[in-house]
C-alpha cells in the first residue's frame, strides 16, 4: 500500500466526471436511518464570555473572592490568575478592580495529521527484543538506534539510555490506552475536556483520530508489540525514539481537535505537580495566547520543566509563517519539520525564536485502534484501486451499487431502507460529510466517492471529524471511476479492514521526536539541568540550511547519538 491510499489527509477533492449523472427520481428518507453528524460541541448559550483574570503581584486573592468572579473554571499556581466565564456586567467590575492587571479572552488552539500516587514500581520495563525493521526513517533520521541499539541486532543494548526514570507529559488530545505500543509506558493522566481520570480520546462514545495517540507513540512505542498492521508493516509495528520513559498523559484537545488556552495552562501546572521533566505540546495557534499564558510558561519553565513545542503549520510555497503560539515563547523549544531528506518543509512555519527541526512529513505511529484504514473495493470478480477516506469507520458490506449523484437529498435513484452502496461523485463544492450524512439517511451502508484525482498521484480524502454513525467509504480515482460506474445495479462489496498505525504530517510530529531526544540525553544524566539539556541538543544537532542558526532550520537536525557523545565531554 502506498503512502497516500489510506493515510490522513484533510483535503477536499473536486471531480469534474461527464460519464457520471444525477437522476431525476427522488428517493424518500429512510426514518430508521442515523446519519453519522459529528458530536456537537457543548455551545454556551447565557452570553458570557471565557476569558483569563491576572492579578496583580502582592495583590490578595482569597477564596471569597475568586467565588465571586463569575463561573470560575481555574485558579493556578504558577501566575495569580483565574480562569472564569463572565457577563459583561461581571467583566466592567473587574476590569475597574484596581487588584486586576489584565483581562484576556480564553482562546482556542488546535493541534498542529490531556501529591497524587504515580505507580513507578508497576511500570513494565521496555520491551528489550524487537526487529530492526521497526525503525521508521525517522527514528533513523535522528539517530535513536545507535543510541540504543548501536549494533543493530533488533536488541536494547543493556546500560544504554532508553529514556527510563524520565517522565514526558503530552498535552494533546489524550491517547488510546488500549494501544498495544502504549500498554507499557502510560502511567498516569487526567481529561480535563470530561474532568475525569481517564485521558482517553474519546466523549460519548465517539473517538478522535488518534493524534495524541500518533504523539505518544512517536516518543515512546514499544519493541515488538505491534497491533493490526498495514501490508509491508514490521508485525511489531514501530518503536519510539525513547521506549523506557514515563508517559503521562494531560487530554485538553476534545474529539472536534479544539482546546481552550485555560486548559492548556491546567495542565501545564498539573504535568509538573505529577514530576514531568517534558512537556510536549504538539498544538498551538497562530494568535498570541496571551501575556499571561506566557507568563505561566515562563513560570513552568523556570521550574525545571523542558516545554517543547511544535513551530505551526501555516507556511506555503510562497509564503512563510511565523512560529505559532506557545512555540513562539522564549522559555519554549520551538521545533520545525523536515522531510526524510532533511529538507525543510512546506509547511513549517519559521522565525528567528525555532530552536530545532525534526521528521514531520508521512510520519508513521500508533492512532486509535482500528482508527484507521486499508481500502479494498471488489465487483463481480474485480478487484479496484481505492483509497480510505478517513474518519469512515472500519467495515464492510455487500450491496447494490446506487447511483447518488453529487449526493443531494433524495437523490439515490433505486436505494431503498433495506440498504445499498451509494456511488457519489465529488464536484467542486461538494462536501464529503454533507454526502455522506445524505446518502445514509436514504439507507446507504457503504459509500464510494468518484474523484477526478488520478490513481497515479498522492491525494487524500477525510470526513470533516469523527461521528457515531459514519458507514465505511472510500474513494477511487479518474482511472477506475468508468469501470466501477459499469457495476450500477450489480452487487458490489466495500471493505475498510481496520489498522492501529498511519502515517501523519505536521510539526505536531516533529516535537514528540526532539522530546524523545531529551529524555534519552537526561535519562543518560539525570542530574542535568532542562536548560543544560536544552543546551546538548541545540549545540549536538546537524547543521542545515544557511551556516549557523537561521530562521527555517533553526540550530538544525536534532540528534540522539551526536547530543549523547556531546554529553560525554561535559566534566
Amino acid at each position: 500500500m502506498g503512502r497516500g491510499w489510506g493515510i490522513l489527509g484533510l483535503l477536499a477533492l473536486v471531480a469534474c466526471a461527464g460519464e457520471e449523472f444525477t437522476s431525476e427520481q427522488r428517493h424518500e428518507e429512510c426514518t430508521s436511518a442515523s446519519a453519522g453528524a459529528l458530536p456537537e460541541q457543548a455551545q454556551d448559550w447565557d452570553g458570557r464570555e471565557a476569558v483569563i483574570v491576572r492579578y496583580r503581584s502582592g495583590s490578595r486573592l482569597s477564596a471569597a473572592s475568586v467565588r465571586s468572579l463569575g463561573q470560575v473554571k481555574a485558579q493556578y499556581r504558577f501566575v495569580p490568575a483565574v480562569a472564569t466565564r463572565v457577563t459583561a456586567e461581571e467583566r466592567a467590575r473587574l476590569a475597574a478592580d484596581p487588584d486586576v492587571e489584565r483581562i484576556e479572552p480564553d482562546l482556542e488552539l488546535r493541534p498542529l495529521g490531556l501529591p497524587v500516587f504515580s505507580p513507578t514500581a508497576l511500570l513494565a520495563a521496555p520491551r528489550a527484543t524487537g526487529f530492526v525493521d521497526e525503525y521508521t526513517e525517522a527514528l533513523r533520521l535522528v539517530q535513536a538506534p545507535q543510541v540504543w541499539d548501536a549494533n543493530e541486532d533488533g536488541m536494547l543494548d543493556t546500560g544504554a539510555p532508553t529514556g527510563e526514570r524520565i517522565k514526558v507529559c503530552v498535552i494533546d488530545s489524550g491517547i488510546d490506552p488500549r494501544h498495544p505500543e502504549l500498554v507499557g509506558p502510560y502511567v498516569k493522566g487526567y481529561d480535563f475536556v470530561d474532568e475525569d481520570e481517564d485521558p482517553r480520546d474519546e466523549t460519548g462514545g465517539v473517538w478522535g483520530i488518534g493524534h495524541g495517540t500518533h504523539v505518544a507513540g512517536i516518543i515512546a512505542a514499544q519493541l515488538a508489540s505491534g497491533g493490526s498492521t498495514y501490508p509491508g508493516m514490521s508485525q511489531g509495528g514501530m518503536v519510539g525514539v525513547a521506549p523506557g520513559v514515563e508517559l503521562i498523559i494531560a487530554r485538553v484537545l476534545n474529539v472536534q481537535e479544539r482546546a481552550s488556552v485555560s486548559n492548556v495552562l491546567r495542565a501545564l501546572e498539573w504535568c509538573r505537580h505529577m514530576g514531568a521533566n517534558i512537556a510536549s505540546l504538539s498544538l498551538g495557534a497562530q494568535t498570541n495566547m496571551g501575556s499571561t499564558a506566557e507568563e505561566a510558561f515562563r513560570a513552568a519553565a523556570d521550574s525545571g520543566m523542558l516545554i517543547i513545542a511544535a513551530s505551526g503549520n501555516d507556511s506555503g510555497p510562497n509564503h512563510e509563517a511565523p512560529l505559532s503560539y506557545p512555540a513562539a515563547f522564549s522559555s519554549v523549544l520551538a521545533v520545525g519539520a523536515v522531510d526524510e531528506r532533511a529538507e525543510v518543509a512546506t509547511f513549517s512555519n519559521r522565525g528567528n525564536g525555532l530552536s530545532l527541526v525534526a521528521p514531520g512529513v508521512d510520519v508513521l505511529s500508533s492512532v486509535t485502534m482500528r482508527g484507521a484504514t486499508l481500502a479494498e473495493l471488489d465487483a463481480e470478480g474485480e478487484r479496484y484501486d481505492s483509497r480510505s477516506v478517513f474518519f469512515a469507520p472500519a467495515g464492510e458490506y455487500s450491496g447494490e451499487l446506487v447511483d447518488c449523484g453529487v449526493g443531494e437529498p433524495r437523490a439515490c435513484k433505486a436505494g431503498t431502507c433495506a440498504g445499498f452502496v451509494a456511488y457519489v461523485r465529488l464536484v467542486p463544492g461538494t462536501s464529503p460529510t454533507r454526502a455522506a450524512n445524505s446518502v445514509i439517511k436514504q439507507g446507504a451502508r457503504a459509500i464510494i466517492f468518484g474523484a477526478d484525482e488520478s490513481e497515479n498521484v498522492q491525494w487524500k480524502l477525510a470526513m470533516d471529524g469523527p461521528g457515531s454513525n459514519w458507514v465505511p467509504a472510500l474513494a477511487v480515482g479518474r482511472e477506475s471511476r468508468p469501470a466501477v460506474l459499469k457495476h450500477l445495479g450489480k452487487r458490489v462489496h466495500v471493505n475498510l479492514k481496520g489498522v492501529d498505525y498511519a502515517w501523519f504530517p505536521g510539526t505536531s510530529m516533529a516535537a514528540p521526536h526532539v522530546s524523545g531526544v531529551a529524555a534519552l540525553v537526561w535519562s543518560a544524566r539525570p542530574t542535568l539541568k532542562a536548560s543544560e539539556v536544552r543546551e546538548l541538543l541545540e549545540r549536538s544537532a546537524k547543521d542545515l540550511g544557511a551556516k549557523g542558526h537561521d530562521p527555517r532550520y533553526g540550530h538544525g537536525l536534532v540528534q540522539a547519538k551526536a547530543a549523547l557523545d556531546a554529553l560525554q565531554q561535559r566534566p
